[in-house]
């Protein structure tokens, strides 16, 4: 599917030009109606919330990073701090995400971002054939495989959620 077909976000693009296997799928959910977004997407998409990693932004010491996680867990900012060597990690406010990404929350991709920052994937990514992540803007996702995800972000993988 072209970027032109469905918007062209910059993820998308970036996808595109990488010359990455993935696939699109559109849903709807009201973003604002819903306490947890990420579930009510995955299972818009008929998804495991597993298989759905959202994308988070957080500041380690004041350096941003990102990590991926599934739907169903939440980041353990301990695990994450003690992963890249620092003493605190906190989550970045959703203005913070938007300046850094480009991507307003809740669409916020791994892909195609306006700054380039190191990458934290959840271990368990890699326990799957497939997995889904933001493609740049609220009501479409990209499925591809975990490993490719990995590659072409240059992340780490660590368990970095929790229950």
């Amino acid at each position: 599917m072209s970027a032109n077909q469905t918007g062209g976000t910059r993820a998308i693009v970036a996808l595109e030009r990488a010359g990455v296997p993935f696939r699109l799928c559109s849903y709807r959910v009201d973003y604002e109606a819903v306490a947890d977004y990420g579930r009510a997407v995955a299972e818009a998409l008929g998804v495991e919330p597993a298989r759905l990693f959202k994308t988070l932004v957080a500041f380690a010491d004041d350096q941003p990073l990102m990590g991926l996680i599934p739907a169903n867990v939440r980041l353990s900012v301990k695990s994450m701090a003690r992963v890249v060597g620092v003493r605190r990690v906190r989550l970045a406010s959703p203005q913070e995400a938007r300046r850094l990404t480009g991507y307003v929350p809740g669409g916020i991709s791994p892909f195609g971002q306006r700054r380039r920052m190191p990458v934290l994937v959840d271990e368990t990514a890699l326990d799957h054939r497939s997995i889904w992540v933001s493609a740049g803007k609220r009501g479409l996702q990209i499925e591809m495989h975990p490993a490719e995800l990995v590659k072409l972000l240059e992340a780490r993988t660590a368990f970095i959620s929790t229950k």
